[in-house]
């Protein structure tokens, strides 16, 4: 899962309740600074995720000048989403909400970016209508299924929710792997576990076997004429980064490996992605 490196939002972040026609959902917003807004991003997390991946990137690109909005999709952490049903979680559900939450940002045109699993619902919701939409980043995002081994892990997880509560699977989770908390001094163990007990399992399950069966679409998504980017770092087990690679050239995308990053530039590398995010933004103006 991503780790961020606070689930504290530094000044001038606010979180804030975002109130669209298909619900409201938990957004962290982070402002320029100073003078004009040169565009809205909206920012998807991927699976197990949330709206704190990203907050390492809203003070250096409000610095630049972007208004930034990070999201809690339905069901995961602070929004709300039933536990037992997984028909809203179907992707052409989630996709609506991006819509919607794109409708409620108030801006002619938005920036989106989803990473992981948020870029497959990204993808979904711009092929539905992409009028809102002034460029499109797909973050460790690829072209169909993840990998056989994260599909893997994936159908495991899913087995897990079906049998066992939360607390309990979450467990399992810190029995098979080291607890990260302790992996690099960092005390953040209770807020990974509470960001995990606030997501609905059904959520999880239902997006869990989107990974392992998302169909190419990437041709569907290049007759668009719009603005896109590939951006990952230099290794991903999820989507390798060949993968990643052909899917630019077959998008005509704009592609950009942040040095120094895995499956998380945002977190392993926020000034370096923000930096990638604000140059490719700025050739794209809302």
């Amino acid at each position: 899962m991503s780790r961020p490196p606070t689930f504290v939002p530094p000044p001038p972040t606010r979180a804030h309740l975002l109130r669209t026609a298909r619900g409201d959902f938990a957004t962290l917003v982070g402002e320029p600074a100073s003078g004009p807004v040169r565009g809205t991003a909206l920012l998807l997390p991927g699976f197990t995720g949330s709206k704190e991946d990203f907050i390492a990137l809203h003070v250096p690109l409000g610095a630049a000048g972007y208004r930034t909005v990070s999201v809690d999709g339905r069901g995961q952490y602070e929004s709300t989403g039933p536990k037992d049903d997984e028909l809203p979680y179907a992707q052409a559900e989630l996709a609506q909400d991006v819509l919607a939450q794109a409708a409620a940002l108030e801006t002619p045109k938005v920036h989106l970016l989803g990473h992981s699993l948020g870029g497959l619902v990204a993808r979904a919701a711009v092929l539905a209508d992409p009028a809102p939409f002034a460029s499109l980043t797909l973050m460790a995002s690829g072209p169909a299924a993840v990998s056989e081994p994260q599909q893997q892990r994936a159908k495991l997880l899913g087995d897990a929710l079906a049998a066992l509560d939360m607390a309990q699977v979450w467990e399992a989770i810190q029995a098979l792997e080291p607890p990260e908390d302790l992996a690099d001094g960092r005390d953040d163990g209770e807020d990974l576990r509470r960001r995990w007990m606030s997501n609905s399992p059904a959520q999880l399950i239902a997006t869990g076997r989107q990974l392992c069966s998302e169909p190419d679409r990437v041709d569907e998504l290049a007759a668009l004429a719009l603005p896109m980017h590939v951006l990952s770092g230099e290794r991903d087990e999820a989507w390798p980064v060949p993968w990643l690679d052909e899917m630019a050239l077959r998008l005509k995308a704009e592609r950009t490996v942040i040095a120094g990053a895995e499956h998380s530039p945002n977190t392993d590398r926020p000034v370096e992605t923000a930096a990638a995010l604000t140059a490719f933004w700025d050739r794209h103006p809302a």
